[in-house]
């Protein structure tokens, strides 16, 4: 496979914990970086910086130990390192995986033609959505972490763009279940009121901010 490595901040097994696929038994690659701004509240801060090399046979041999058909990759900003080995290691996943899911912030161009499906998560900062507008045809599902003083922003952002109403997720802000469990009323009324699917966030619930969950 030649020297291709790729920055990766941990792999796991773990249940999706969010969005369309919640519940769902996965293989969890987590790629290390992230694209400026960053987000401040971000759950998974120590992937922006704490990741290792690892070459494309030592992952794949890793992810085939776990006996699981499914894989999340995810980051920090898996796109980044599309160019750089990611495109390489996903042309082998479809060898041996049923579904890959990738997730993103949309803050990065997802190149045409990606095999799997692509959950994104567009991000509010510094007043903006730091979002690639060519990512809208790209998404196949759009999930927005709220609470209780950014629910008319993220309906603006959805409504300008057309998003359709069945790739939309809402859900819960929070790194903690207390947190978790206090914004869930709003978020539920809020998606009974729009037509938009919530979606819990599992593992924080579960675990709360427990690493390779």
């Amino acid at each position: 496979m030649g020297d291709i490595f790729l920055d990766v901040c941990e792999i796991f097994y773990s249940l999706q914990g969010e969005g369309p696929y919640v519940g769902t038994p996965s293989v969890f690659l987590r790629l290390g970086g992230c694209k400026p701004p960053y987000c401040p509240f971000c759950d998974t801060k120590y992937a922006w910086s704490e990741f290792r090399k690892y070459s494309l046979s030592k992952l794949i041999n890793e992810i085939k130990n776990y006996r699981c058909k499914n894989i999340v990759i995810t980051g920090g900003e898996p796109f980044i390192q599309w160019n750089a080995g990611l495109d390489k290691l996903v042309g082998h996943l479809t060898s041996f995986c049923s579904f890959i899911q990738f997730e993103t912030s949309g803050k990065v161009e997802i190149p045409e033609g990606i095999p799997g499906k692509i959950v994104c998560s567009p991000k509010y900062l510094e007043g903006k959505w730091q979002f690639v507008e060519n990512n809208f045809s790209r998404c196949d599902y759009f999930k927005f972490i709220a609470d209780k003083g950014n629910l008319s922003i993220i309906l603006q952002f959805i409504k300008q763009n057309q998003i359709p109403k069945q790739k939309i997720y809402i859900m819960p802000f929070g790194t903690t279940r207390e947190q978790q469990l206090d914004i869930m009323p709003f978020v539920f009324e809020f998606c009974m009121r729009y037509g938009f699917k919530m979606s819990p966030r599992l593992h924080i619930l579960c675990f709360g901010d427990k690493r390779g969950i």
